[in-house]
């Protein structure tokens, strides 16, 4: 994933629930793929002989990170799970967090968590948390990033939820800290170009990417269509720069 410093048009993820969506959403365009199972919650975790499949499919072509599920009944229970899934190869661990009292906790479980080469990246959920206190000590613990996404997806997409001068101070926050800093819940072609404004480093998206809904399978029109747009963006880019 890009460096949180850097200002371009935003890496596209693109969520895939099995190896042939995860060529699909490569071969139309996406940056990074990321496994989940999107029937099972916002960050479901997909079969681990199904991560360890995409990975040995698509790795060599792009960065490849995967969910560890929604709800834990113990942090053990989530050290176990990220273990399992880093144990599948992916460079990328993504790791829920709502705003809990036991957030704090489970990031310092989890960043001493031995994982191997796989890199931690944290999931805010938008419609859950109530500040981003968070942000820092996930840098102080060595995460490579934090992402804003949304728990209810039946609520709308993130602009939805949280006003844009929320999401401008959590991507601030983020990038003070040295973190990349991503944005997803259930985008729409739409938000690309005003997201994108604010200057994320990656925009994750599946229910766009699928006809008649995110559990539904993607569809490679419409990854290159979200392609499309995220070009537009370096496009403008790259129009400022010469301006």
């Amino acid at each position: 994933m890009p460096n949180a410093t850097l200002r371009r048009a935003p890496a596209f993820l693109a969520s895939v629930t099995n190896t042939q969506e995860a060529y699909t959403a490569f071969a139309a365009g996406a940056d990074v793929i990321d496994c989940k199972d999107p029937a099972t919650g916002a960050l479901g975790r997909l079969d681990l002989e199904e991560i360890a499949s995409i990975v040995k499919a698509v790795s060599a072509l792009a960065p490849v990170s995967a969910t560890i599920g929604d709800s834990f009944e113990a942090v053990d229970h989530r050290v176990r799970a990220a273990q399992e899934v880093a144990a599948t190869g992916v460079a990328i661990v993504k790791c829920g967090f709502d705003g809990a009292k036991g957030d704090m906790a489970a990031a310092e479980a989890l960043a001493n968590a031995q994982l191997g080469e796989a890199k931690l990246f944290a999931v805010l959920m938008a419609d859950r948390v109530s500040d981003f206190s968070l942000v820092p000590h996930l840098a102080r613990l060595g995460f490579m990033g934090v992402m804003l996404d949304t728990a209810g997806k039946a609520q709308g997409a993130l602009p939805q939820i949280m006003g844009e001068d929320r999401i401008r101070a959590f991507l601030s926050i983020a990038r003070s800290y040295g973190l990349a800093a991503g944005l997803a819940g259930s985008l729409r072609l739409s938000d690309i170009i005003p997201l994108s404004a604010l200057g994320p480093d990656i925009l994750g998206f599946r229910g766009a990417l699928c006809e008649g809904g995110r559990t539904r399978v993607i569809d490679e029109a419409r990854v290159a269509a979200v392609r499309r747009e995220i070009d537009r963006v370096a496009g403008r880019s790259r129009e400022k720069s010469v301006a």
